[in-house]
């Protein structure tokens, strides 16, 4: 009973007697029918997160049985075990809040029990950063499997998938030019499959950003929820997982600087959620690795766009599936990637992006030398309303709206926003600028409040698209003019809470500003008796309120970040 320990043998339970702690572990774990060869097998934990208040979790079960097969045939012992699951649209106030609680399970869950590598299993927007993020903390040989992207729906002709169609269809009701009857009827064919969003909203887009990374195997981000490859790619993530007990690669030997630049390269390059620059500077943060604002325009404006899909362009991610995936993209960003940088296989992307590609469909993955943009989906912003940065989505924007000078029209929280946005009196133009305070990581949880409505009486006078600022997030699925995440936020007295109705604010995408142009005087006067929203009183949410960081730090708790920095030496800014 001397052996190094590894399987069941790791991290005995303390009853001041090890030997006696083995037995006993051995002995519930063969009230499970576990034959007594198995029990000496090493062990892959795989953390599985099926709920019914999670829909893109659906296909759960048969992912966990095809990896446990997969860990089976390569000689080791599959032990799940259930974790918080995150379900986007089921949350209140929002998922956000949760991330870092199931961060936090992910991690203890990982440390606590015995295994010798572990299997995340996630999709839905916020699962798959948190268990990234808790692995990278627990530092277990681990390997990410997404539970993949749903199948599109059909409407009168028309391709649907949620979520940018639903804003869509959405946007068209309140102006008055969907019947409610068309709206039921759409309601039932926006998701019709298991899997994530169908677009390249946030799950998707940190699918992608996981394979950048090297944490998931190569080929596996875009796989269809319901296609027979997901299985058998949920099976080879099982072996995988074997692997890596033979190997010892460890998440702090796979996502560095170099990776991380590479999945910025990536969420750029697809015009991807805003969302997946807070969840990869998380990630990282687990690390000590910080993302400067300024190395993140740098890239931008570095990197074009080359993938076609909604919410900014026209396709799907089983159209982005089909035409050859993250393989064909990681090809074509090749001359900006770090290619030794390594991935869960011990393989480099140097070593990987040397295989032949089978096919490239042009419609929706673009050559580097041909993109749909010259220029990344996303840019960090600074100025005087944003001195800690925000972000905007220059991909998924106006253009006529880059530079701009408005009036503000200011929402003070979230019910203000319910209460008035529609109101016929709501004195508003189609110039102005909407402003939303209040509805940042401290104030709300950081809902995806960001893409404030069209007020319904411009809305029904055509009008499609205004400038609206906040600091809260957006959803990935959706598009607009829109200054997210704007940092420090309202509620702990940054300048967006200085912001009064009639103001005039300046945004200038050229510049990569945000600015109020009121004098410095005047907004630290205003801001002299600002009081932060009251605090709750117990549990979860009131260890949140107390320890959340800002966006540019991945809204990550302060006892869980680590303290770095990014390539450059800065810290963010």
């Amino acid at each position: 009973m001397a052996d190094a320990p590894h399987g069941l043998d790791n991290g005995l339970t303390n009853y001041g007697d090890k030997d006696f702690a083995r037995f006993l572990r051995r002995s519930f774990a063969r009230s499970m029918g576990i034959s007594r060869q198995l029990l000496n097998k090493p062990v892959v934990g795989i953390a599985m997160t099926p709920s019914g208040f999670n829909n893109c979790h659906r296909s759960m079960p048969d992912l966990v049985e095809a990896v446990s097969r997969g860990v089976l045939a390569a000689g080791a012992l599959p032990l799940p075990f259930p974790t918080v699951s995150l379900g986007e649209v089921f949350l209140n106030p929002t998922s956000m809040m949760y991330r870092n609680l199931m961060a936090m399970d992910t991690e203890e869950m990982i440390g606590a029990q015995p295994m010798d590598a572990v299997v995340l299993i996630g999709g839905c927007d916020k699962t798959v950063p948190a268990q990234l993020m808790g692995a990278a903390s627990a530092d277990l040989p681990a390997i990410q499997l997404v539970t993949g992207p749903m199948s599109t729906g059909r409407h009168k002709g028309q391709k649907l998938g949620a979520c940018t169609d639903c804003r869509g269809f959405w946007a068209r009701y309140r102006a008055g030019t969907v019947e409610e009857a068309e709206i039921k009827t759409v309601e039932g064919r926006l998701a019709v499959t298991a899997g994530t969003c169908a677009v390249m909203g946030t799950a998707s887009t940190m699918a992608c950003i996981t394979e950048a990374l090297g944490m998931a195997l190569p080929g596996t981000a875009a796989i269809p929820a319901v296609h027979s490859d997901r299985l058998v790619a949920a099976e080879e993530t099982g072996r995988a997982a074997v692997q890596l007990i033979q190997s010892r690669i460890k998440p702090s030997a796979i996502i560095t600087e170099k990776s991380v630049e590479n999945a910025l390269r990536v969420l750029l390059a697809v015009s991807g959620s805003t969302n997946a620059l807070v969840h990869l500077t998380a990630i990282a943060g687990r690390l000590g690795i910080r993302i400067p604002l300024a190395r993140f325009n740098q890239l931008s404006d570095e990197t074009p766009v080359l993938v076609d899909l909604k919410p900014v362009g026209d396709g799907y991610m089983e159209d982005f599936h089909a035409a050859g995936g993250m393989g064909a993209l990681l090809r074509e960003l090749k001359p900006l990637l770090h290619l030794d940088a390594i991935d869960v296989e011990g393989r480099t992307l140097g070593e990987r992006l040397a295989e032949p590609l089978e096919w490239v469909d042009r419609a929706f993955i673009r050559a580097f030398d041909n993109p749909i943009s010259p220029v990344g989906g996303l840019i960090a912003l600074s100025g005087n309303l944003a001195p800690d940065g925000a972000v905007f989505k220059r991909a998924a924007a106006t253009p006529s709206l880059f530079e701009t000078e408005g009036r503000a029209v200011v929402f003070n929280g979230l019910a203000d926003l319910a209460a008035r946005i529609d109101d016929p009196a709501l004195d508003v133009a189609p110039n102005d600028i909407l402003v939303l305070q209040n509805a940042g990581p401290h104030a709300a949880g950081m809902p995806e409040a960001g893409y404030l409505p069209i007020p319904k009486k411009l809305a029904q006078a055509g009008v499609k698209d205004m400038v609206r600022i906040s600091d809260a997030r957006m959803s990935g699925t959706a598009f607009g003019t829109i200054v997210l995440h704007i940092a420090p936020e309202a509620a702990i007295g940054g300048p967006l809470a200085a912001v009064r109705n009639g103001d005039i604010i300046r945004l200038s995408v050229a510049q990569k500003r945000i600015d109020l142009l009121v004098e410095n005087a005047e907004i630290q006067n205003r801001l002299a008796d600002h009081r932060p929203p009251p605090a709750p009183a117990r549990g979860y949410k009131a260890l949140y309120r107390h320890s959340v960081l800002q966006a540019p730090e991945g809204c990550d708790f302060d006892f869980l970040a680590k303290t770095g920095v990014f390539g450059d030496g800065t810290m963010p800014k």
